[in-house]
This record gives C-alpha cells, sequence and structure tokens, in this order.
C-alpha cells in the first residue's frame, strides 16, 4: 500500500535516514563523500523553509522516497550560497574526500576555461521560477511512487498559479532524463561541465530541464 502526503515534522529522522541511501548507483550518488554536509544542502533547507512543499511516498508505512521543491527560487538560498554555508560549516576544506572534490573542481574550471566552455551554475529564469529534487529508494523504484510524487507537485503548481518549474540533473544520469521527459519536461539550454563530480572516473555534465503547466 502506497500513500503519497506532505511532510511533517515527525519525519525528520526518517527522512534523513533515507537520504542516505537513496542515490544508490546515480552518479550524483555523492558530491564530496560527507554526507552529513550534503543533507544540510539538500535536504534540511527544504524540511525548514519549504515543508508545505516537500512530499513523502511511504509505502507499507515507511518512507520510500520524497520530492524537495520550492515555488519561488528566488526567495531560497542558491545552491551556490548553501555550498559556501556547508563548506564553513563543515571545514570541508580540511578534509580528504571534500579537499579532493574542490581540488578536481579547480582543475575542471581551468579546464574549462582553456577550453572556452562554460560550467554548471544555479538557473534563474522567471518562466521557471519553481524547481524540484526527487529521489526514491532502489526497492521502490518501479512502484510508481516517483510518478505519483512528481504529480502531487505538479497540482500544487496549478494550484499556486505558477507559471512552470526547473530541475538540474546530470546529461550522463540517462535514467533520470528519461523519466523527466515522460512526466512531461523538456531539456533546456547548453550542457556545461559540473567541476569535480566524476563517475566512473568520467567528467558529468548539468542537464537543465523545463515544464511548464
Amino acid at each position: 500500500m502506497m500513500e503519497i502526503r506532505t511532510f511533517a515534522d515527525t519525519d525528520r529522522t526518517e527522512l534523513r535516514e533515507l537520504f542516505s541511501r537513496v542515490g544508490e548507483g546515480a552518479p550524483t550518488a555523492s558530491l564530496w563523500g560527507h554526507e552529513e554536509s550534503e543533507a544540510a544542502m539538500y535536504l534540511a533547507p527544504y524540511m525548514d523553509l519549504e515543508p508545505d512543499s516537500l512530499f513523502v511516498a511511504v509505502i507499507d508505512g515507511a518512507l520510500a522516497g520524497y520530492l524537495t521543491e520550492c515555488l519561488d527560487s528566488s526567495t531560497f538560498p542558491s545552491e551556490s550560497e548553501r555550498m559556501e554555508k556547508a563548506i564553513r560549516k563543515y571545514r570541508l576544506v580540511f578534509r580528504p574526500k571534500p579537499a579532493a572534490f574542490f581540488a578536481r573542481s579547480m582543475v575542471d574550471i581551468a579546464w574549462a576555461t582553456i577550453r572556452r566552455e562554460s560550467t554548471a551554475g544555479d538557473f534563474d529564469d522567471a518562466r521557471w521560477p519553481a524547481h524540484l529534487h526527487i529521489n526514491v529508494a532502489p526497492p521502490a523504484r518501479g512502484t510508481g511512487a516517483a510518478d505519483e510524487l512528481m504529480n502531487r507537485w505538479f497540482d500544487r503548481l496549478r494550484e499556486s498559479g505558477s507559471p512552470g518549474c526547473h530541475l538540474q540533473t546530470l546529461v550522463e544520469n540517462t535514467r533520470a532524463v528519461r523519466f523527466f521527459e515522460r512526466m512531461g519536461f523538456a531539456r533546456h539550454g547548453p550542457t556545461p561541465l559540473v567541476p569535480g563530480l566524476r563517475h566512473g572516473g568520467r567528467r558529468l555534465h548539468q542537464q537543465t530541464m523545463v515544464w511548464s503547466p
């Protein structure tokens, strides 16, 4: 039995535990190998600032997936701002794995500059002010949980009168790109390099996708 509902404050502990395992097998399973700081960037702000726009999928009484979102990205701390805060709070430059990530980032930025190529960044376009992140635990994939989470979010977008929504994934995460296209999103803009990020030793590229009601 599956239920899609709005996040409740009592979900915090279980949702944080779910965060640690939903990315298994994906290119973005971990950014720099320090889970606490990554959760501080991609989960905690939504629980604190956008709880009414955070939906969870419950299967057989346990959290199996979640969708975090924001109706107006201009009112929410940007990814760059959240990253800078996490770097300071957790002293990431002094931790081996994050420090290696940031060193690779500097090399990638220099490499892109030489090649006159762009690097990934925040997205700002009034046509698609809302944004989302969605994650479903591996055992729950194929159950329809992801579809239902997205449909719940689309309902909220329509009810609020939002002109549109964007998300950012990876070109190389073909499974995610196909899913978002099936849900009505379209690829948008260039596909710049994501500095520092690797999967199987290969550089990765950002894919922005947009949806309009």
